[in-house]
């Protein structure tokens, strides 16, 4: 496997389908809806069919998980995550706030990520074992030690109204406990924002692979401890993730765990 090639498509697929991102950003009046506030753009459409092209063409026997296509076969061994726009409600209200997310997963575990913010420029990068870039300068995770000095971010999920309980005691509890709370509407970028060491801890539950897989290992290879809210390891079919500094991890699950207060 060679895992320059793959980062080196991998870019290339991201910058294509980022263009077209750009291309239809604040230029579009078609918007459809795939459940009550889960949208979609004809730009999440080209996006994705320009990115599964530019793999393709690359590696026309692996497999593609992509968002708005499904499951296309290929060798499992060696899988597509993509995710053509994530933040796509962000998008579709021409907030600059979303992202084309990649990754590259061998035997069902990631090894290559990149998340890329086609408005801002920023790219996120990963290689398992190779740590974490922006921009191709290195990353880390932040220092603090208590959520008192964190500033956290999260996201609510799309069929809010089914678990509204769970989910806002959660937020509540941890607004009582943090120095802040961010709500972005990406958890690509989430993720990477806590890789940078722009917020301390994330966490959201009942998202989809191509929603974590490329962030997750850049998170990993930046620092971060990712697990689901009980303390498990995290997979990205998992529905709960937690991504943290490390150092706060412990204090999250607690904050998480609403079982144990009940």
């Amino acid at each position: 496997m060679d895992i320059e090639r793959i980062k080196q498509i991998g870019i290339r697929a991201a910058y294509r389908g980022g263009e077209i991102l750009k291309r239809h950003f604040g230029h579009f009046t078609t918007v459809n809806k795939k459940g009550i506030i889960d949208l979609v753009t004809v730009a999440d459409i080209e996006s994705e069919q320009a990115i599964v092209e530019s793999i393709r063409s690359a590696f026309p026997n692996h497999s593609i998980l992509a968002e708005e296509a499904g499951l296309l076969e290929g060798d499992a061994e060696k899988q597509w995550i993509i995710d053509p726009l994530d933040g796509t409600t962000n998008f579709a209200h021409s907030l600059s706030i979303f992202a084309v997310s990649i990754a590259f997963a061998y035997q069902a575990k990631p090894v290559f990520g990149i998340v890329l913010n086609p408005s801002s420029g920023e790219m996120f990068t990963a290689i398992e074992n190779q740590g974490a870039y922006l921009n191709n300068h290195t990353i880390a995770v932040s220092t603090a030690t208590t959520a008192r000095d964190s500033l956290l971010v999260t996201g609510f999920p799309y069929d809010l109204e089914k678990m509204t309980s769970g989910v806002l005691d959660r937020f509540a509890r941890c607004l009582a406990a943090a120095q802040g709370i961010r709500r972005l509407g990406s958890a690509a970028l989430d993720l990477c924002y806590v890789a940078c060491g722009r917020f301390d801890g994330f966490w959201e539950e009942n998202l989809k692979p191509w929603d974590t897989a490329a962030g997750i290992l850049i998170a990993r290879e930046a620092g971060a401890h990712i697990t689901d809210f009980v303390g498990q390891p995290f997979d990205i079919e998992k529905k709960q993730i937690l991504a943290t500094n490390g150092h706060i991890h412990a204090e999250m699950l607690s904050l998480l765990n609403i079982e144990d207060t009940k």
